[in-house]
């Protein structure tokens, strides 16, 4: 029997659209309620510190609610993709099936998971992100040491095991498959090497290189799900962030594309930050 965890009734469990410059005009949904879950803890998070950190799954927003939510948005013509992230790790919702396969039946749009993967080592969580039109899996980390400083996550997750269930949910996924890859500082020659092994094996659709260009909250900040393009839509305290050159990435992303035939993506600069 799934544990369920209710959210306060004014959260709203669909926000945006937001404009992604990996999936174009992108429409939320928040499977995991007004209080940041997840199981990692990032340094970079954009919802600020997590408060509820943890690798258990349950449902914390029921499927009907999303659905009653998702109908005020509609139409969804002008939405390039449904993505379901928010304030978490989506995969910990329990009834991540139902509202994948419900959300494609009422909207007619492609869906888009943004996962940290930290659950893929479970057949049973492959089994309900399959049904997404495209995932998007995080892997920051080439090493034990860079998940630990980087990822932060729960006891009990370990980076093999993170590795391995990417690559079992490759080997079944019929979808479109991303990775996506924080940089905080550049990386030297045999970090680089050992990403773009690790990332061949894997075989992704594509690699979609970032650096945390956007400050992070102080404290959780619901509105950390959406855009904020200039510091007076941020009216809270934020950290910024150590960040990579842009060139420097731009240089790996040609570095990984010649050395693998993956086509590499990095994060546009911003005006403003």
């Amino acid at each position: 029997m799934n544990t369920s965890i209710s959210s306060p009734t004014d959260f709203t469990p669909v926000y945006g659209p937001v404009s992604s410059w990996r999936y174009g005009r992108s429409l939320g949904i928040d499977p995991i309620g007004a209080v940041s879950t997840c199981s990692f803890n990032c340094v970079y998070c954009q919802l600020g510190e997590i408060e509820r950190k943890t690798r258990d799954r349950a449902i914390y927003v029921p499927t009907d609610r999303i659905l009653a939510a998702l109908e005020d948005f509609a139409p969804w013509s002008d939405v390039d993709v449904v993505t379901l992230s928010g304030s978490g790790e989506p995969t910990l919702a329990a009834n991540l099936r139902e509202i994948l396969t419900a959300i494609k039946t009422l909207t007619g749009r492609p869906s888009l998971v943004l996962t940290n993967g930290s659950l893929l080592n479970h057949g049973g969580v492959r089994s309900d992100l399959a049904i997404a039109d495209r995932v998007s899996v995080k892997w920051d980390g080439i090493d034990a040491d860079l998940l630990r400083r980087i990822d932060r996550p729960v006891p009990g997750i370990h980076w093999a095991d993170l590795l391995a269930g990417i690559q079992a949910f490759r080997d079944e996924y019929s979808g479109e498959l991303g990775l996506q890859t924080m940089i905080l500082s550049p990386w030297d020659e045999s970090t680089r090497a050992e990403y773009i092994r690790q990332v061949r094996a894997i075989a992704p659709a594509e690699i979609q290189l970032n650096t945390p260009t956007r400050p992070k909250p102080v404290r959780r900040q619901l509105d950390g799900r959406e855009n904020h393009s200039s510091a007076a839509e941020r009216p809270y305290e934020v950290r910024s962030l150590r960040c990579v050159d842009p060139q420097i990435l731009r240089d790996f992303a040609q570095e990984i594309g010649q050395a693998t035939g993956i086509p590499v993506r990095t994060a546009p600069v911003p005006t403003e930050i």
